[in-house]
């Protein structure tokens, strides 16, 4: 892949030293908010958010390469990311559960123009998509995410596509079933986005596997399994196979030991990852501490626990190969 100026300029900006992507992520909106209420008990405010975001932000990128962060709260914190890269969220959170195909949408008032102005080094979009849904529901989705790269392309800012799976005829994506599915969700999407037509520079993505179900983890925890260690080795490399571009990790809403055996498997498949995006695995302990005892409790408890979760991560992606090996500057 060849980077303008502008897109190896941004990419440069949101990686370490070793030109990994290291970076946290802290764009969560509607999930957040709800998570706030019920460990309240009552309302989690927009100001909330915001002081969340801001704490996650100031602790967490004294040790991560880029914060992630959305328009709608984070940009307060943004200013508080001690010289970090920033990308910055372009969807609506969530989506609307009566139509059919977890459709997508932009935020009302904010465009790449707009996201370069308030400071974005890189652009991010979430799509929830699996290639087995029908063709009328993924063309949507593809045209959509063509716009989204040419609007990125004009303005020579990279764009990270982070995609999410799920089952197209409403299954549980907590089952042994999905996991049996799942490989093929995540190769399908790698493979279909990885294609020049859609622009994308980074693949944000889903690990092939669900941990729980690997047999042998400490994640499994001797339960039913629907992949031994050598199939889940075998799913990253097949995964990985079927793009040229960099890709990371994303952390799924693991927890955090969970996450670096995750990373720790990565590694020894060989697969040539180029870093990770990771959010909860970090900071989700920490909701209730700041729902109950506040803002002050929760910077305490990210001082510590906090950062010796990010700190785990940064010593899992030593494993990771730089995105440089991958692209060359036009």
């Amino acid at each position: 892949m060849k980077l303008t100026p502008g897109k190896l300029a941004g990419l440069k900006a949101v990686s370490n030293a070793r030109n990994v992507i290291a970076a946290a992520a802290m764009d969560q909106r509607g999930s957040l908010q709800k998570s706030l209420a019920k460990e309240r008990g009552a309302e989690a405010t927009g100001h909330d958010l915001e002081v969340f975001k801001t704490l996650v932000t100031e602790v967490l990128t004294r040790h991560a390469s880029a914060i992630l962060l959305d328009p709608e709260y984070g940009l307060p914190a943004a200013q508080h990311r001690n010289g970090k890269g920033l990308l910055l969220a372009y969807e609506k959170t969530g989506y609307d559960a009566t139509t059919a195909g977890r459709l997508p949408d932009l935020l009302d008032v904010w465009s790449v123009r707009r996201l370069v102005e308030a400071g974005a080094d890189c652009i991010k979009i979430l799509l929830y998509y699996t290639p087995f849904d029908t063709a009328s529901i993924n063309e949507i989705k593809h045209a959509w995410i063509e716009r989204i790269g040419d609007e990125c392309r004009a303005h020579d800012i990279p764009f990270f596509l982070e995609f999410v799976g799920y089952d197209e005829n409403g299954g549980d994506e907590k089952s042994i079933e999905y996991a049996r599915k799942k490989p093929a969700i995540v190769t399908g999407a790698m493979q279909e986005f990885s294609n020049p037509r859609y622009g994308v520079d980074v693949l944000k993505v889903e690990v092939p596997i669900v941990m729980e179900y690997v047999a042998g983890t400490q994640a499994n925890k001797g339960g039913p399994s629907a992949y031994n260690r050598a199939q889940a080795l075998d799913h990253f490399r097949a995964a990985a196979a079927v793009t040229s571009l960099p890709f990371i990790y994303l952390s799924a809403g693991v927890s955090n030991p969970v996450f670096i055996e995750t990373l720790e498997l990565a590694g020894e498949s060989g697969v040539a990852f180029n870093g990770v995006l990771c959010g909860r695995a970090t900071w989700k302990d920490g909701i209730k501490i700041y729902a109950v005892e506040g803002a002050d409790a929760f910077r305490k408890w990210l001082e510590t626990t906090g950062v010796e979760n990010i700190q785990n991560v940064n010593k899992a992606l030593e494993a990771a190969a730089p995105w440089t090996s991958k692209v060359e500057a036009l």
